[in-house]
């Protein structure tokens, strides 16, 4: 591993678990310091001792979609590691399985309050705080479904279009400053995606050119990439983390 985020801070929601935690293992791995959030904070405390304690990690209890909670997490960023050089809005949700047609009006504004506008409002808050004036790198965590229709998750497919098109949007925004992008991955191996592939992995992956499913790591990696100098000119983009499965027209 390279020291290439020594010295930095970064915020990681949704990260007790899954592809959250893996991208904040990457990151304290290469040097960086970080805040996670989560809505318990027992997993939330369990994750940080597992990342080296509170030299390296802290972490905020709180929902995601929740103004003050981003406020909060900000603050005690801040207050605890004096700076906030990288955001990664990692947290999602998908309530719902079903046609469009049947889709309960009331979950779908909770997924897009969740994946849409509570990442816009990381990132005001966080440019409000330190970015605006400091500079910094955001990587949002999207899916292929986002990138094309999916059966029976449309709306959250339709969450992730409009999550990837506000990431092209803040690029624009906020160069030179501040570099967006995101991340799309396809069936990664988490409790989040069980429902995708427990009991027929096998015939899941089988369509991938790669054979296999993704696990966090394989997300992990790419974030640090786009959050690291080494894309340093790279914003706006939306990078496809799929085994190549969207070769074939796959989610």
């Amino acid at each position: 591993m390279s020291n290439r985020f020594e010295g930095k801070v970064a915020i990681v929601t949704g990260a007790s678990r899954g592809i959250g935690l893996a991208i904040v293992e990457r990151l304290i791995a290469e040097g960086a310091k970080a805040v996670i959030t989560a809505r318990r904070q027992q997993p939330l405390d369990e994750a940080v001792e597992a990342l080296g304690g509170p030299d390296v990690a802290l972490a905020v209890a709180g929902k995601a979609d929740d103004t003050d909670h981003q406020g909060e997490t900000i603050q005690r960023t801040l207050d605890t590691f004096g700076r906030l050089d990288l955001l990664v809005n990692n947290t999602g949700i998908n309530p719902v399985y079903g046609p469009l047609v049947e889709l309960d009006l009331g979950a779908a504004r909770k997924i897009v309050e969740v994946n849409c506008l509570a990442a816009l409002s990381w990132v005001q808050q966080a440019h409000k705080a330190w970015m605006g004036q400091h500079g910094g790198s955001i990587v949002n965590v999207g899916s292929v479904a986002g990138l094309q229709p999916a059966a029976g998750i449309g709306f959250y497919a339709a969450s992730k279009a409009m999550l990837n098109h506000l990431t092209r949007g803040l690029a624009l925004e906020l160069g030179p400053g501040i570099r967006v992008n995101a991340v799309a991955p396809a069936v990664v191996k988490t409790r989040f995606a069980t429902v995708l592939y427990e009991g027929k992995e096998e015939a899941v992956a089988s369509v991938y050119p790669l054979r296999r499913l993704g696990v966090p790591e394989d997300v992990g990696s790419v974030v640090a990439f786009l959050l690291s100098d080494d894309a340093a000119w790279m914003t706006g983009q939306i990078v496809t983390v799929d085994g190549g499965v969207t070769l074939i027209g796959g989610i």
